[in-house]
Order: C-alpha cells, then sequence, then structure tokens
C-alpha cells in the first residue's frame, strides 16, 4: 500500500475510533503524537488496530507489536506498511 493510501487509513480509522469531525483528524501529521497530542489510551489503540484491521486487510499479531509502534502517526504507519508489505505481494493498487 502506498504511504499516502496507508496514512489516509490511519486517518479514516482515527476519526471513526475517536469519533471526531473528520477535518480534526485530517490536520494531524506523521509526527503527531498518538497518546500527548490526541489523547489515545489502551482501549482506543485496540479499537485503532481492529479498524486499520478492517481498513487494510491487515492482521495484527498482539505479540509483534511495541509501544514505539504508537508513538507517532508515523510509526504507526511505518509497522502498519512493513506489516502490509511482509504479508502478501502488492496488489494492483498496491505498487
Amino acid at each position: 500500500m502506498e504511504r499516502p493510501k496507508l496514512l489516509y487509513a490511519i486517518e479514516s480509522a482515527l476519526t471513526e475510533v475517536m469519533e471526531r469531525d473528520p477535518a480534526e483528524i485530517t490536520a494531524i501529521t506523521e509526527d503527531t503524537r498518538l497518546f500527548e497530542d490526541l489523547f489515545l489510551d489502551s482501549t482506543s489503540v485496540l479499537e485503532l488496530l481492529v479498524t486499520l484491521e478492517d481498513l487494510t486487510g491487515l492482521e495484527v499479531d498482539p505479540e509483534e507489536l511495541d509501544m514505539d509502534d504508537f508513538r507517532t502517526v508515523g510509526t504507526l504507519a511505518d509497522r502498519v506498511g512493513s506489516q502490509l508489505l511482509a504479508g502478501a505481494p502488492a496488489g494492483p493498487d498496491e505498487a
């Protein structure tokens, strides 16, 4: 999945999980901190992962996750992107 599409999926997931106006969520950057800036907690992180699984087809193994993966939007995108690449070859929309 291309980085812009991945970031859009994260923004969409955050919009759904946080129940916020999409305009607030699209104002985030890759440096936005998930806990400090967006005030996520452990429950909302789990909801975020489930929503990302639905949006991207990714299957997350909780044993493979590290708290550093949730430091910022960018670190989450790095982790999700690497798992997507490891999981299956890129399809026509993901080149």
